[in-house]
């Protein structure tokens, strides 16, 4: 189907520069396992897994199963004082999966809402125990926490924020961890900058801890570029929280459901948040959902008040829709089936090696991965930052790969179905790119 100019004004694009797109689009009309099929017929292969979200590969015929046999069934039932099976069962096997006592889970409709539902749970917990003084909240610079107003109030991405007025108040930020100066080119966990984890400390010093709820960080952060944490950096953060009664909160929307070796980037790391926020993966993006784990302590402090009363005043029309049940439990069987919520771990060394062969290319100025996730960050054209990045961007596009851009830096964040041979073929065009933009 072709669109004219005319006809692409009527959808107002997310996170695009609508009138550079709509000049020359570029269209994806089909997708199976590791590849997306362009309108003009040309196979590209998928170096993002979507936007960070089909796990699994494209087109799963018994994720298409489930969903059609739901929809046939029951199409939607409400959650309100009111459920139907499904989210029960899902439930019990997210938290099955998840680590330590992370046994509730609080449905939505994607990360930017766990992200919501996870501040407000924050703030709950703590008025419940008699601590309503704990309103603050503690954001990282350069987090990405989705685009609800809690989100980027504790997200520190210049340009989502600076549009949107005064945001949350009560919400400080921590440093953030790229280092280029001693971490550049780094294997995995950088050696430096597990102290940056002591600004805590002089914040809690500022506020007093009687004043702050929670402190949420990426494990990872993703959509900035990819910056792996520290070695040691969350270990101290979990030991700063406990210090001060302040919840710990790991937004997983990215790294969770394999993306780092393991089933959330919190077992890999062997720090139990007390609050975790997933989307994405949960449905290997066939239908939109997202959730909150929660910790038994935290969950326990809500059933205080009579039997009969509503414990969390929160939720969403579609919290456990039947539709999205059904995606992400035929999702879960496929990562347990094909091993995928560990295949990166066996997979990272050949990874990481692949993405370190680009760093004498032209303009390669940093190169940071972790588990099957690497960024390459490209030197600015000066007083032109991002347009580098954009012109590699599309010159993948046009040989064939899509990549995602993040300013001058490139992420990539492939299907975990990926093979060694496509990993091969993935580098390949994009050395090419480089090359040729430069």
């Amino acid at each position: 189907m072709s669109l004219s100019r005319d006809e692409l004004e009527a959808f107002w694009m997310p996170f695009t520069a609508n009138r550079q797109f709509k000049a020359k689009p570029r269209m994806l009309v089909r997708a199976q396992g590791m590849h997306y099929w362009s309108d003009d017929g040309r196979q590209i292969l998928d170096a993002t897994a979507g936007l960070w979200c089909v796990n699994a590969g494209h087109s799963r015929p018994e994720i298409t199963r489930a969903i059609t046999q739901q929809l046939s069934q029951m199409e939607f039932a409400p959650n309100f004082q009111m459920s139907h099976p499904l989210p029960f069962e899902l439930a019990n096997r997210l938290a099955k999966l998840a680590p330590g006592d992370l046994n509730h889970v609080f449905y939505c409709n994607s990360g930017s809402e766990a992200v919501d539902s996870a501040l407000k749970i924050a703030l709950a917990y703590h008025r419940a125990r008699g601590e309503a003084s704990r309103t603050r909240f503690i954001g990282r610079e350069k987090a990405y926490h989705g685009v609800g107003f809690g989100g980027i109030s504790v997200g520190g991405m210049v340009n989502n924020r600076k549009w949107f007025g005064a945001l949350l108040p009560g919400v400080d930020h921590l440093p953030h961890t790229l280092n280029q100066e001693h971490n550049r080119f780094a294997r995995g966990e950088p050696a430096w900058g597990a102290h940056l984890a002591d600004e805590l400390e002089r914040l809690v010093q500022l506020h007093d801890a009687s004043n702050i709820a929670a402190v949420i960080v990426e494990p990872m952060s993703g959509s900035v570029g990819v910056i792996p944490p520290p070695k040691g950096y969350l270990k101290r953060l979990r030991e700063l929280c406990d210090k001060h009664g302040i919840l710990l909160i790991f937004d997983e929307v990215i790294t969770g459901f394999g993306r780092l070796g393991q089933p959330f980037a919190a077992q890999y790391f062997d720090v139990l948040p007390d609050l975790m926020t997933v989307a994405k993966g949960i449905t290997n993006a066939a239908i939109p959902m997202g959730a909150t784990f929660v910790r038994d302590h935290v969950r326990a402090a809500f059933d205080k008040g009579p039997e009969a009363a509503i414990d969390f005043f929160h939720g969403y029309t579609y919290s456990g829709h039947p539709v999205a049940c059904a995606a992400a439990l035929a999702t879960l069987d496929i990562y347990i089936k094909e091993g995928l919520l560990t295949r990166a771990g066996e997979l990272a060394a050949y990874w990481e090696q692949a993405a370190h062969s680009l760093r004498d290319l032209p303009h390669v100025i940093d190169i940071r991965n972790l588990g099957l996730v690497a960024g390459i960050e490209l030197e600015a054209i000066p007083g032109k930052v991002g347009t580098r990045g954009y012109e590699v961007f599309v010159k993948c596009f046009e040989s064939g790969l899509l990549v995602r851009g993040a300013g001058d830096t490139i992420a990539l964040s492939p299907p975990l179905i990926i093979s060694k041979q496509q990993i091969d073929e993935l580098f390949g065009l994009f050395a090419d790119a480089i090359r040729a933009v430069a």
